[in-house]
């Protein structure tokens, strides 16, 4: 059963989201998002017991946007969400530099 119901709210890092509470925040089924940890795709701390913090839930907030928007593979979603993580990254550091 897919959730269609988005939890918006703000997560301290010093909390972390369990694989029902992260799934649950997304809208998506917990199977969604341990497919994604087995893959490499989205970090996890502490196997078994999962712990995902509030830059683990942006990230899989943007994989699953991708994922639907643009009907992409978990693999394609992975790779732009990367590269879009990279480009602010280096954003960030022209901005330090005073180079923006």
């Amino acid at each position: 059963m897919l959730h269609t119901e988005m939890v918006i709210g703000v997560v301290l890092e010093e909390a972390a989201l369990t694989v029902d509470e992260l799934a649950h925040a997304c809208a998506v089924e917990p199977d969604w998002v341990l497919q994604r940890v087995q893959a490499g795709i989205l970090g996890a701390a502490a196997a078994p017991s999962w712990r995902f913090s509030s830059a683990d839930l942006a990230r899989a907030r943007r994989l699953r946007d991708i994922e639907r928007v643009f009907d992409a593979n978990e693999d394609l979603a992975a790779l732009v969400v990367d590269l879009t993580e990279e480009v602010r990254r280096l954003r960030a550091r022209l901005q330090a530099a005073g180079l923006d």
